[in-house]
């Protein structure tokens, strides 16, 4: 079978493209990182990939806000090729500078008007340690196979995530949108530091309805062997691969 190619998008200040594209080459796909300048050349078309994802970093130097400049590039020179890519059930994937860009963007949790952001830490720094993470019950498939709390981590100073209001959080509550939360070591409620932005809900993740957009902040892509977690018994039940291997094989799963 022909492995699944997958678009990796960067962008000046991009910095997680590379583990990104290793990510994917241990679950089986052929990745590509390729420049927004390239798409909108016309050199590239998404729709020639079976997966779409923005890694992490701190795109253009997140200006204005995390994310928000690329969010009006894509906007305005993507916009339509991701609703029809989005249309044909084919994955879209935010992680930590990518989650920011897709619910500042309207794609999640559900494609439309932004609801949700994402800001400043309650710690008012940079937050960058190992986390607890429960894993929610929804419909992605990406989720395939892990136990009820793992642990990823996080790199980021605008993570807390937020909701325009309490109708916007029970919704996504009720729609059971919630990918990851932020917990405790046991898997109870997560205050600060287990809860390391102040997220409304201790949200670290949303997905789509349909379970095939995802953003989170956690980094999965720096948890893909059991060496490198701080206790190597917390990577995963694989002789080798970490939680975060397990993420991207079940993405290439789904798209074979």
């Amino acid at each position: 079978m022909v492995k699944p190619r997958v678009l990796i998008l960067r962008v000046a200040g991009t910095n997680c493209d590379n583990e990104t594209e290793w990510a994917f080459r241990l679950a089986g796909a052929e990745p590509e990182r390729v420049h927004i300048n390239r798409i909108k050349r016309g050199e590239k078309k998404i729709c020639d990939y079976q997966a779409l994802v923005i890694p992490g970093g701190f795109s253009y130097g997140d200006d204005i806000s995390a994310g928000k400049v690329l969010v009006n590039e894509i906007k305005h020179n993507m916009g339509e090729d991701i609703d029809r890519f989005t249309g044909e059930k084919k994955p879209l994937i935010g992680i930590c500078n990518g989650f920011q860009v897709l619910v500042k963007a309207g794609l999640l949790p559900w494609q439309g008007k932004q609801v949700v952001s994402l800001g400043w830490n309650d710690s008012a720094r940079f937050e960058d340690r190992w986390v607890y993470l429960k894993t929610e019950k929804n419909a992605s498939p990406f989720l395939k196979g892990f136990p009820s709390v793992i642990k990823l981590p996080v790199a980021h100073a605008e993570g807390k995530f937020t909701v325009d209001s309490g109708t916007t959080l029970k919704k996504i509550e009720d729609g059971k949108l919630v990918f990851f939360r932020y917990c405790s070591p046991d898997g109870g409620d997560a205050e600060y530091p287990h809860n390391p932005n102040g997220s409304a809900g201790a949200i670290a993740g949303l997905t789509s309805a349909n379970g095939l957009i995802v953003g989170m902040m956690p980094h999965p892509e720096r948890a893909l062997l059991k060496c490198f977690y701080p206790d190597a018994n917390e990577g995963g039940d694989g002789e080798e691969d970490g939680y975060g291997c397990r993420f991207f094989r079940n993405i290439v799963e789904y798209i074979k």
